[in-house]
């Protein structure tokens, strides 16, 4: 299967000076291709590039040097760029600043609105996104009363309702409590697991990550490690010489097998964790 993204050698800046300095490059070199029905995590400390990266995948940026295509578009291409946002959504990290409208079904159906879906349309996509972030019961509420994981869920729905191939979330759970990221993480799992959208997650929770097919791990504008969850995580090492988390419970069982226990070091989630624990109590 080929590449439904592909970035290549991209290099980016930011064009105002900081300090009366020349900026420096925030993206420096970035290869990396994004399979069609890919779930892709892409993780980092803040500044690594991560969120910045995420802003080129439907051309609100642009790379200074090489290039971005979308389905074989050119972002750089002024005649894609309506056609490429189609195909890529993008969810931001603070759901308010996507809500426009008073009543739920009216914010999820304004992108449609924008894009000239007939009514008859619009009403039936409403209500499939709605049902798919489990949120159609609150379809006649006011955004303004619901809990911070049902706005993003909410913010997602709009974004599905316009029919993406593609959705970009750029750390939607960073302003949520547990509950809301969990409901949140539930819903990108399903719309990727069940309804083959391409995902990509830009995030700074590790446990997220792992949830992925594949985590890229940014720093310094550069993509340092790419791989299963598996392959990166168990990198322990070379992620904290960078000054890179891993998940809690790698974390333990790393900690673990540097005191002479016999643990494994593929260890992602707290399951697998309390599972090679109570092994090692019996053995």
């Amino acid at each position: 299967m080929g590449s439904f993204i592909e970035v290549k050698d991209l290099y980016f800046k930011y064009e105002e000076e900081q300090d009366g300095k020349e900026p420096d490059f925030a993206l420096k070199g970035v290869s990396l291709n994004v399979t069609r029905g890919e779930f892709v995590a892409v993780v980092g400390h803040n500044g690594s590039g991560k969120s910045t990266l995420a802003k080129h995948f439907n051309a609100i940026y642009l790379p200074t040097t090489g290039d971005i295509f979308v389905d074989g578009m050119n972002t750089k291409d002024d005649d894609r760029v309506f056609d490429i946002r189609k195909k890529v959504g993008l969810v931001l990290q603070n759901p308010d600043n996507q809500i426009v409208a008073g009543v739920v079904e009216e914010d999820v159906a304004f992108g449609c609105e924008n894009l000239g879906v007939p009514p008859k349309e619009i009403r039936r996509r409403v209500d499939e996104a709605l049902k798919a972030v489990d949120m159609y019961e609150y379809k006649l509420h006011s955004p303004d009363k619901l809990s911070g994981g049902q706005k993003q869920r909410i913010a997602i729905a709009g974004i599905i309702a316009m029919e993406p191939e593609c959705i970009v979330l750029d750390e939607p759970t960073a302003m949520l409590d547990p509950r809301g990221r969990d409901e949140v993480m539930t819903t990108i799992t399903k719309l990727n697991r069940e309804n083959g959208i391409t995902i990509i997650l830009i995030t700074h929770y590790m446990e997220e990550a792992v949830l992925a097919d594949r985590v890229v791990m940014m720093d310094s504008g550069n993509v340092l490690l790419e791989g299963t969850p598996e392959d990166v995580f168990s990198r322990v090492e070379l992620l904290k010489r960078h000054r890179l988390d891993v998940p809690q419970a790698t974390e333990l069982c790393y900690k673990l097998r540097g005191c002479g226990f016999d643990v494994p070091a593929s260890v992602l989630s707290e399951e697998e964790c309390a599972e090679a624990i109570i092994k090692l109590i019996k053995g």
